[in-house]
């Protein structure tokens, strides 16, 4: 009798481990955090500052997360009615971060792509630069280049992983530098004379040029320009597309209008540093 008593008790334990065990992985929408991962490196997307802001975010001990999609993602943070925590991710280590939960979602200017859509689900976009261009130094010849083919036979950076790297083979005979991990190294390739030109968005150009007055921007004639997709969107957990998270946070992005999108890229690009 004390036998049967005994195993009828273990079966209850058992159970009751079993039941424990399966309520212990929170989902994104169990969570009471959002948590996004961004480079913290791609102004004015997104940046790394020691100073508070109004529209900064704490990174842990490591001073504060500011930018465009910052603002993105206290907004949407706010609509789903969650605390906003701000992971800051290498670039190549966002989707894997993704994948193993360490993250909810990366909004980071990240564009979607079919290689992209195989690790994550994407919302629709939330910002279009409208076109990929260069920025050249100011007193070379490139400055007064109208065509991406007149780039033929240059040296041409990209970042690494990005558009801004595989749209540079479209330029016949070019001298495809090997890619950088981050953008301001990118930069500083271009004023040590490594490069003759870097592949930019329009919102990026305008804050590198501002900071740095000895470069300069090239946009290229309609028909000779880039064919490139600049449009960036949210990405979230592969396989959630139907999920009430994922259709919450397209919904609380959606309530963010054109006009308020324009607005906070503009207030970015006019905050974003002056130095890399």
């Amino acid at each position: 009798m004390n036998f049967k008593k005994l195993m009828a008790s273990a079966m209850v334990c058992a159970f009751a481990l079993t039941g424990c065990g399966s309520n212990t992985a929170t989902t994104s929408e169990d969570k009471d955090t959002f948590v996004v991962g961004m480079e913290c490196a791609y102004a004015p997307f997104n940046w790394q500052t020691s100073t508070k802001t109004d529209t900064s975010v704490k990174l842990g001990k490591s001073g504060y997360a500011d930018g465009y999609d910052v603002q993105v993602a206290k907004k949407i943070a706010k609509k789903l009615g969650k605390k906003l925590v701000i992971k800051k991710t290498a670039w190549d280590g966002l989707i894997p971060a993704l994948e193993g939960d360490e993250i909810d979602a990366i909004i980071a200017g990240m564009t979607k792509d079919k290689t992209r859509e195989e690790g994550a689900d994407f919302t629709t976009p939330y910002y279009d630069s409208k076109g990929m261009i260069m920025i050249v130094r100011k007193d070379g010849e490139e400055a007064g280049y109208t065509d991406i083919q007149q780039f033929t036979g240059k040296n041409i950076v990209g970042q690494k992983s990005t558009n801004y790297d595989s749209v540079i083979d479209q330029i016949k005979g070019v001298n495809h530098v090997t890619p950088k991990a981050t953008y301001p190294e990118m930069v500083l390739a271009l004023q040590q004379h490594e490069v003759d030109g870097i592949t930019a968005e329009m919102a990026v150009a305008k804050g590198v040029v501002e900071a740095n007055p000895d470069l300069t921007i090239v946009q290229f004639a309609d028909g000779h320009g880039f064919d490139c997709d600049t449009t960036v969107s949210i990405a979230l957990k592969e396989g959630s597309r139907d999920s009430k998270f994922f259709k919450k946070v397209q919904k609380a992005l959606d309530s963010i209008s054109d006009e308020e999108r324009e607005e906070m890229m503009e207030y970015a690009v006019e905050h974003q540093p002056t130095e890399d």
